[in-house]
């Protein structure tokens, strides 16, 4: 029998006023100590977007989101934070911060197949 694999999961979220706490669901986050599995998902839908904050430069967000998926994955070209452990990697991107790229706090679960509830994940909070 299969085991399930423990993990936690963000959603990521563009908070385009910070001070008026409007957001976006973007994308999604998927940590598992046990697997070294960190992984994420986002789609900007501009649309949207611009109707809470018509003047947001969707192309500066663009590269903060990449920011965040290089760290994520540990990329050489994601600077010093994409170069820690997973874990400590996962808890840097889950970090409560007042900028225009927020993450819920982590919620754990129990899983079989991580890429699968990655995509679930998307599909319930993003889509």
């Amino acid at each position: 029998m299969q085991d399930r694999h423990l993990y936690e999961y963000a959603t990521i979220r563009v908070v385009p006023r910070v001070e008026r706490e409007e957001f976006l669901n973007v994308g999604v986050v998927v940590f598992c100590k046990k697997e070294k599995y960190l992984q994420v998902r986002y789609e900007v839908d501009s649309e949207k977007l611009h109707m809470l904050c018509k003047d947001l430069d969707l192309d500066q967000l663009g590269k903060n989101l990449e920011s965040f998926e290089k760290i994520c994955l540990g990329s050489k070209d994601g600077g010093p934070i994409a170069q820690m452990d997973i874990p400590s990697r996962f808890r840097w991107l889950t970090a409560i911060r007042s900028s225009v790229i927020q993450t819920s706090r982590p919620h754990p679960g129990l899983c079989f197949d991580l890429d699968k509830t990655l995509d679930r994940l998307f599909s319930e909070l993003v889509l």
